[in-house]
């Protein structure tokens, strides 16, 4: 019988061609990953993988047995998940993805609880600065923005509210803006493609102004990078405004929120994870993440103001 983590190995490399890549996907060595290919390749009898340039290709052998192997694996991991459901309790490992903001605070909060609650699970963390793209990106994601389809079921848990913030210092020397259509006159610190399209803000009594940020000399890809850009005095930005609130506990004064009466839209903050049957250890954390996401983020809309987390 073949060792699964040969098949795991081989069918990585076949996705990925890449040796250096399939091993840290696998978090392994890459010596480790040759190794197994190695022996599975002894198992079979001959080569299943040809070196061309920098890219690993399947022989004609590798190409047939890669169906086969993948059918192994996917028996080997429906049995699993039988057997987990079958023992009744919450156990094995489990990789959950998450955006950034989430990275710390809240998520790493509700991880922790879920451990405690669960001596038998191990959890694998990992950042993620793109949503999924494929139901073979991820096991579960934690995902804040929208998503596009990508075979994932996609749950919205809540929305969180956001707001335009500057340092107190930029305002001073800039002025503070009274309107949205004064904010084409400041800098603006942007998260990569966000407002490329243009920016609808929202008023109560006036409704909604569309709005199209100048053209930003920093734009960065994470939002602890934004933030510390505008805690710095770079410019204005679009922050979630309980990241902005986590900040300032630490660092008092550092950022004033402006614009009050005018609101960009929420986030949505989504939950992504593979349809059908789900083995006892993924519903048990689903089910904990549902039941602590705070009241606020659930009652807010997509048009939500100012709300404490």
């Amino acid at each position: 019988m073949y060792d699964l983590e040969d098949l795991t190995a081989f069918a990585t490399v076949m996705q990925t061609g890449n040796l250096t890549v399939s091993a840290r996907q696998l978090d392994v060595s890459k010596s480790t990953v040759s190794r197994r290919i190695s022996q599975l390749e002894a198992q079979v009898g001959q080569p299943l993988l040809r070196r061309q340039s920098n890219r690993l290709l399947p022989t004609e052998a590798g190409t047939l047995f890669l169906s086969y192997c993948q059918q192994i694996l996917s028996l080997a991991e429906q049995s699993r998940r039988v057997l987990d459901d079958l023992s009744g309790e919450v156990s094995g490992k489990i990789t959950a993805h998450v955006h950034c903001v989430f990275a710390r605070g809240w998520f790493s909060r509700r991880l922790e609880e879920f451990l405690a609650s669960y001596p038998e699970v191990h959890l694998e963390l990992r950042t993620q600065l793109r949503p999924p793209s494929s139901p073979e990106d991820t096991s579960l994601c934690l995902w804040l923005g929208d998503v596009e389809e990508c075979g994932l079921r996609q749950e919205t848990l809540g929305h969180l509210p956001r707001g335009i913030y500057a340092h107190p210092d930029y305002l001073a020397r800039h002025g503070a803006p009274r309107h949205p259509r004064e904010l084409s006159r400041h800098a603006w610190i942007d998260l990569l493609g966000e407002t490329q399209q243009g920016l609808q803000l929202q008023h109560a009594q006036e409704g909604i102004y569309e709005f199209m940020p100048p053209s930003s000399r920093l734009r960065v890809d994470q939002e602890v990078f934004q933030s510390d850009a505008i805690a710095r005095s770079q410019g204005l930005g679009i922050l979630p405004d309980w990241l902005v609130e986590r900040r300032l506990r630490a660092h008092p004064g550092t950022m004033v929120r402006c614009l009050n009466d005018w609101h960009p839209p929420a986030h949505p903050i989504v939950l992504l994870y593979p349809f059908g049957r789900l083995p006892r250890k993924m519903v048990s954390l689903i089910d904990h993440l549902r039941r602590a996401v705070p009241a606020a983020w659930r009652t807010a809309s997509p048009a939500e103001t100012h709300v404490h987390a």
